[in-house]
């Protein structure tokens, strides 16, 4: 049985309120689950003390375990140091621009740095025939 530390919805409409729950990964999300091991309450302020509930000794049980935690749980064990806390970019991949949108940026670079280094360069070679002239 594989088994998953995830976010099970609860509260009312537009006033969202989260358990955390140890639960087979082929259980519905708001459905059966094995154990209650914290709570979640994203309407609270960042820096209440009451936004993430865990108990901490049966968390570590269910990693020890092999439970593995979603993203999101994964990221409030980290924070609270029960477990590493995980890799990830602040910058989502998928807001990036697609692969012919940055070749034609890179095109675009490229054609600017050409006009610049002309417009230099003419530049350069007259200042040799201005000392020549003041001369």
């Amino acid at each position: 049985m594989s088994v998953k530390i995830r976010l099970a919805r609860a509260g009312a409409k537009k006033r969202p309120y989260y358990h955390i729950v140890v639960a087979d990964s082929r259980s519905p999300r708001d459905g059966r689950f094995v154990e209650k091991i914290g709570s979640y309450n994203p309407m609270l302020p960042q820096d209440h003390a009451d936004r993430i509930r865990l108990v901490q000794d049966r968390v570590t049980y269910w990693l020890s375990q092999g439970a593995q935690p979603t993203d999101r749980i994964a990221r409030f064990l980290g924070k609270a140091g029960l477990a590493p806390m995980p890799a990830y970019s602040e910058q989502p991949k998928k807001s990036a621009p697609k692969k012919k949108a940055q070749e034609r940026l890179a095109a675009l670079k490229e054609a600017e740095e050409a006009k610049q280094a002309e417009a230099a360069a003419p530049q350069e070679e007259a200042s040799p025939s201005e000392e020549a002239k003041a001369e």
